[in-house]
């Protein structure tokens, strides 16, 4: 188990040594908070884009299923006939020039796994850079927009931002509460009292303190190919290899046993780099991964290599809560 693995499980199961970590956690308090402050405050350089931005983000380390929301919030604001775009860090992408503009025929080294699949799922417009206000600049430039979406940013105070949305993981939760080092928060609990939403990712019913939603699977895609096969292509008590470089692996292995197939699980660290002698299992069985890692690895796929097609269903509360916040955000575009 890496040093990573051990501290995941640390942080959501417990584990006396954390005390240790204590004053870190004190001091990596001490930064977020001012630096929050600092922007509330108004001080430094902070960019207001012209038009509504929505921050989907997360307080904590690890997975919550954020590719999937901005997806339907894509699909969901151009229903309602709204220009989006999309801004991004592009974490581990490596562009010839910032800000770079994602298209769906880039590969993922170059784009980044998470914006590549949201171009090629969508097909629209994106911008990453690790300074997002120079990538809503840059996307401004190229796209006339009513409304933008960046994928995470909720730390990324140089952005002003009209919305902030947080997902968080239902079955996991905020683990021991307590901020980094010594557990998984990126910023001290408190500060979900300030954000506009909260969604619980596989909650099965709205809470007091949020809204629920849950990933759907929906499709079996062949990677070389790009064949789309029913759920029921897999018989029941399938085994196949399961793969998945995400922030929660388990999640998806679990989504994988729900559909009553037994995988056999390989976790892969969050953005890992495949190659086809990583993935050389024995035995010989299908192979099933997350549209994430199928992003890097359809150039050497093998012929029973496929990725499991999910979409983020949120609950009617929330769509109906979107909406209103879409009305105050864009009255002159959307009438009611």
């Amino acid at each position: 188990m890496s040093l990573s693995d051990r501290l995941l499980a640390a942080w959501y199961q417990g584990h006396p040594a954390l005390t240790l970590l204590r004053p870190l956690e004190m001091l990596y308090r001490r930064v977020v908070v001012g630096k929050r402050q600092r922007f509330l405050d108004g001080e430094g350089e902070i960019y207001q884009s012209p038009v509504p931005l929505i921050v989907v983000g997360n307080i904590t380390v690890g997975g919550t299923g954020k590719t999937p929301m901005i997806l339907w919030l894509i699909e969901h604001c151009r229903r309602s006939g709204l220009r989006v775009g999309v801004v991004s860090r592009g974490y581990g992408a490596k562009p010839p020039q910032l800000p770079w503009r994602v298209e769906a025929d880039q590969t993922a080294d170059i784009a980044g796994d998470e914006p590549l699949l949201i171009v090629q799922r969508t097909g629209v417009p994106l911008m990453i850079d690790p300074d997002r206000s120079a990538a809503v600049k840059a996307l401004l430039a190229s796209e006339p927009l009513d409304l933008i979406l960046s994928d995470d940013g909720m730390q990324h105070y140089r952005l002003a931002r009209d919305l902030e949305l947080v997902l968080i993981d239902a079955a996991r939760g905020l683990g021991n509460k307590r901020c980094l080092p010594a557990g998984p928060l990126r910023e001290p609990i408190e500060r979900l009292q300030s954000v506009d939403g909260v969604l619980f990712n596989g909650a099965t019913e709205d809470r007091d303190d949020g809204f629920a939603f849950r990933l759907q699977p929906t499709a079996l895609v062949n990677l070389r190919s790009g064949e789309r096969k029913s759920l029921e292509h897999f018989p029941p008590g399938q085994s196949v290899h399961a793969v998945a470089g995400i922030g929660n692996p388990q999640r998806f292995f679990n989504t994988l046993e729900a559909l009553d197939w037994r995988a056999v699980p390989h976790a892969f660290a969050d953005h890992a780099e495949y190659s086809m002698q990583a993935l050389n299992f024995t035995p010989s069985l299908p192979l099933v991964m997350t549209e994430k890692d199928a992003v890097k690895c359809r150039a050497f796929a093998a012929a029973d290599w496929w990725y499991l097609a999910v979409d983020a269903v949120p609950s009617p509360a929330f769509v109906a809560w979107f909406d209103t916040q879409l009305m105050r955000l864009l009255p002159d575009r959307l009438l009611p």
